[in-house]
């Protein structure tokens, strides 16, 4: 049969049903598309006729006709030109009009190109013909995508990411630790220097009073350097923010100034060898001794000891957490300034310090253990904005209820958690920018002598390995640049959802960043192994970002309490009563049956609904809720402690706290998604979510089969939807990573 026997109407439609037969893509919806673009289209109804006849999926054309197409696409000299907005549809608009060039795009095929997601991946290998290879389409602007994620941001975070363009912030491999810190101090002061260090604080001190902004600052700087991330975060972010969020006015006029210029080095000194994330049993105490209005600080035992404290070989100063007590009761934990050196970099007479050593990563953060022997400070040193002692030596709070008091101090500092989830998320963006670069120039393997080896970005198994975790990364951003403005505008009775949604984030996209910077590693094979090539950098630096700022373990736990509690009782409260109490009387509000009318659906249209995504998330995690707070009340009922009733159910509270995690994320991205102007944009951006979202319930087949949510069927059409969302994102890979704006000298690499 010759290419002359068709009408032009029917030849531009060749290569299109040449690439749906070889690939078996015709399924009901895909035939749908493929009629809805016929239909609408200026052509005769006998040439109608025949392509619907053609797309009949219980009737296959014959295999010679088949073939017939595949020689005349073969034999027509043409070219595919991948860097074409729509490569297939300009393709066969040259087939057919001889190869006559045009710069305007036939409807028709293009409404079956883009919602089919026809890639030049699924079909050049079918074509025996010349390809002009791009390593992505240029469909999309980076830099628009970009100013997306700044947001109001826009401008600061310009500015910032020009001054990291400076010289001070080349990437160098420093093995020798005293060498690298100091590199990072010499960094963290120039910063200071510019007057990074003081914007969460306000004017009079030097600063703008944003802290979203200085988040964004703080994500940015991962892009750097993990070190210069922490140090920094550890200096102006926890030592300075303990003055800020737990001092008072005198506190603040005193230090806050010296602080943010990095003329006052300090530390935060919280964590203990022996206690970990269990603040509230540290075992330092701070004695007021009233005859000489000061505070004794003390480390009872050698094992009491602060320990993993950042900044501590270069502090001047340190926020002691220690046990306060006044009159000889106990008042609870408080936060105390302790001068830990001198002017001279010499220590105080009762402190001792010892340096930390070599870690996995992080080895530009001067991490030490403390040990205090009765030093005393003055009673002005003491932290006072919830808890204070008067001119005659008694204790006073504004906050009556000592739980109440204790959760609302440590509720002040959960902008930091929300900080480290931001910049090990930034961690992940920059391993999966090399990885991705990488990939696009990368080839290997190919069955034909004839034909170019194959980058290895078009194998389906990269794309799955790198287009999933691509697509989370946008996800977690949206969910986590929303949560630090509602935490930065929050209210009393806000913070504890807030610091609730804070632990879960924090938790789940801290392991996200570790598996995907692995993942990424891998993929970049021997060479994602050098540490020229940054990503073991990365890796090092950001696996303690999920035991640090609260063990992620036990932060999801925490959070679950919080969801069963609908956020009623004390974040991180160890008084398993206050949840056990809502739950008497709410538990059975949990129990919303839930009988899925779509179980056995699985056209595409269906499963890229958004109702279907946020219905099926939002089912796991109202199941989980039930079921925990169920299991829960049947051990008390039995008799055991309500400590062991929560132990036995560790593993279905993680669960449950992940789950919240993912739909919080996804509905978050909703909103986000529609504030989007640009309807293509948004495209790209449901495209994203959908991908997050039906790789979410696809982790998560098991739980849905068991719980009789999705069939088999339905559960295998939906990873088939995985792979093939990947596959219609790979041209767009590189501007996606682009997008991230992450600067050029920061992922400069020899494999991009």
């Amino acid at each position: 049969m010759k290419k002359t026997e068709y009408t032009a109407a029917i030849i531009k439609y060749i290569p299109f049903l040449y690439v749906i037969w070889s690939d078996e893509l015709l399924s009901p919806s895909e035939i749908s598309i493929f009629k809805k673009a016929i239909s609408s289209d200026t052509i005769s109804e006998d040439d109608k006729s025949l392509l619907e006849k053609w797309i009949d999926p219980n009737n296959e054309p014959p295999s010679d006709i088949i073939r017939s197409w595949k020689t005349m696409i073969d034999e027509s000299g043409l070219k595919l030109v991948e860097s074409d907005p729509y490569p297939l549809t300009y393709f066969s608009m040259r087939f057919a009009n001889n190869n006559q060039d045009t710069n305007i795009a036939d409807e028709s095929l293009k409404y079956i190109e883009i919602n089919l997601g026809i890639q030049p991946n699924h079909y050049h290998h079918l074509f025996d013909i010349k390809i002009e290879a791009a390593s992505g389409a240029t469909f999309y602007s980076a830099e628009k995508i970009d100013d997306l994620l700044k947001g109001d941001h826009a401008a600061d975070i310009d500015t910032f990411r020009n001054i990291l363009n400076d010289p001070i912030f080349d990437f160098k491999i420093i093995r020798d630790k005293e060498k690298f810190r100091n590199n990072v101090l010499e960094q963290v002061k120039y910063l200071a220097e510019k007057g990074y260090g003081a914007m969460a604080y306000g004017k009079e001190y030097g600063g703008i009073d944003d802290m979203p902004t200085y988040a964004n600052i703080f994500e940015n700087l991962m892009f750097v350097d993990g070190s210069l991330t922490i140090k920094f975060g550890v200096q102006f972010g926890l030592f300075g923010g303990s003055v800020q969020n737990l001092g008072t006015k005198k506190h603040h006029d005193k230090y806050l100034k010296d602080i943010g210029t990095a003329d006052l080095l300090g530390c935060f000194a919280m964590t203990e060898t022996r206690h970990g994330s269990n603040v509230r049993g540290v075992k330092t105490t701070a004695t007021y001794i009233k005859e000489k209005d000061v505070i004794v600080i003390d480390t009872p035992g050698e094992n009491d000891n602060k320990e993993y404290i950042g900044n501590a070989l270069h502090s001047e100063m340190a926020t002691v957490f220690a046990q306060l007590i006044v009159n000889g009761k106990n008042e609870g934990v408080h936060a105390i300034l302790v001068r830990v050196r001198d002017t001279n970099g010499n220590l105080e007479p009762g402190v001792r310090i010892e340096d930390n050593g070599y870690k996995l990563g992080l080895n530009g953060v001067d991490n030490g253990k403390i040990w205090f022997s009765n030093v005393e400070v003055p009673r002005e040193n003491l932290l006072n904005k919830y808890g204070d002692i008067d001119n005659d030596g008694n204790y006073t709070s504004p906050i009556e209820n000592p739980n109440k008091r204790f959760f609302t101090m440590l509720g002040t500092l959960v902008g930091g958690r929300i900080c480290v989830a931001k910049s090990g998320l930034s961690g992940a963006k920059k391993a999966l920018a090399i990885a991705v670069k990488y990939a696009l120039q990368r080839r290997q393997f190919n069955s034909s002598e004839k034909i170019q080896e194959d980058l290895i970005m078009d194998y389906p198994t990269h794309q799955l390995r790198l287009i999933k975790p691509l697509a989370k990364t946008y996800v977690y951003h949206t969910v986590l640049e929303k949560l630090i403005k509602e935490y930065a505008n929050s209210k009393d009775n806000e913070r504890r959802e807030i610091e609730t949604k804070a632990a879960a984030l924090k938790s789940s996209i801290t392991w996200f960043a570790n598996n995907t910077i692995q993942e990424c590693r891998e993929a970049c094979g021997g060479k994602g192994y050098l540490i020229e090539n940054k990503i073991p950098h990365i890796k090092g630096d950001v696996d303690i970002f999920t035991t640090f700022e609260g063990d992620n373990t036990v932060l999801i736990q925490l959070a679950a309490k919080g969801i069963l509690t609908n956020f009623k009782t004390e974040f991180n409260s160890d008084n398993f009563m206050d949840v056990l109490k809502y739950l008497g009387t709410n538990v059975s509000d949990k129990l919303i049956t839930i009988n899925p009318i779509f179980t056995n659906k699985t056209d595409k249209e269906h499963l890229y609904d958004i109702e279907f995504h946020k219905e099926a998330l939002a089912y796991r995690t109202r199941r989980l809720t039930f079921s925990a707070a169920s299991r829960i009340q049947k051990y008390l009922k039995k008799g055991i402690p309500s400590y062991q009733a929560f132990l036995k159910t560790q593993t279905h509270l993680v669960a449950l706290g992940s789950s919240y995690s993912e739909e919080l994320s996804y509905n978050e991205f909703l909103n986000f998604t529609d504030t989007i102007k640009d309807e293509e944009m948004k495209f790209l951006f449901r495209k994203l979510g959908s991908l997050f979202a039906l790789s979410e319930i696809n982790e998560h087949a098991a739980w849905y089969l068991e719980h009789g949510y999705i069939s088999a069927n339905k559960s295998k059409a939906i990873r088939k939807q995985v792979e093939r969302l990947c596959s219609e994102l790979r041209p767009h890979v590189n501007t996606l990573v682009d997008g991230f704006g992450i600067p050029k000298n920061c992922i400069a690499t020899p494999i991009t």
